[in-house]
């Protein structure tokens, strides 16, 4: 059994309401992309409602902003999901539909088995926010290994 895993949050504004016709390809195709992500390999969990809406959960004082936080099993099985897979089609495309938010990507290391919670994602957004990439909260742009 690994001992750790990736926790990754990403945020996003939305320049128009979610119900906005210039919102309906990114909203039409959401779940459908959640679900392609919760059958990826390496894929472990995602945050989301009981109805499995993950935009139902704000983390954040401002209420437009869209959290996405899921746990991998390691750094490659996400970036194959995110950046080989039709998903990044969407991440290509993301200024059509969102506001330009920076830093709006943080990874972390989480023991295996843990749950990590919204309060503690912006904790570690803020982290990187304030410092840059450490091994506290990190970016694909610099990684850092496991339990540093």
């Amino acid at each position: 059994m690994q001992e750790f895993h990736l926790a990754q949050l990403n945020i996003a504004k939305p320049l128009y309401p979610l119900e906005d016709v210039r919102m309906r390809e990114f909203m039409d195709n959401l779940n459908r992309i959640n679900e392609l992500g919760k059958n990826a390999p390496g894929f472990v969990w995602i945050l989301e409602d009981q109805s499995g809406n993950a935009t139902a959960i704000h983390a954040f004082d401002d209420l437009s902003i869209l959290i996405n936080l899921t746990v991998w099993e390691s750094l490659e099985t996400l970036q194959t999901f995110a950046y080989k897979t039709e998903h990044v089609a969407y991440v290509r495309r993301r200024h059509e539909w969102f506001e330009r938010v920076s830093p709006y990507l943080v990874l972390w290391w989480i023991p295996a088995g843990h749950i990590p919670t919204a309060a503690e994602s912006k904790e570690r957004l803020a982290h990187l926010d304030e410092h840059g990439d450490t091994a506290y909260a990190f970016t694909f742009r610099r990684t850092f290994p496991a339990g540093e």
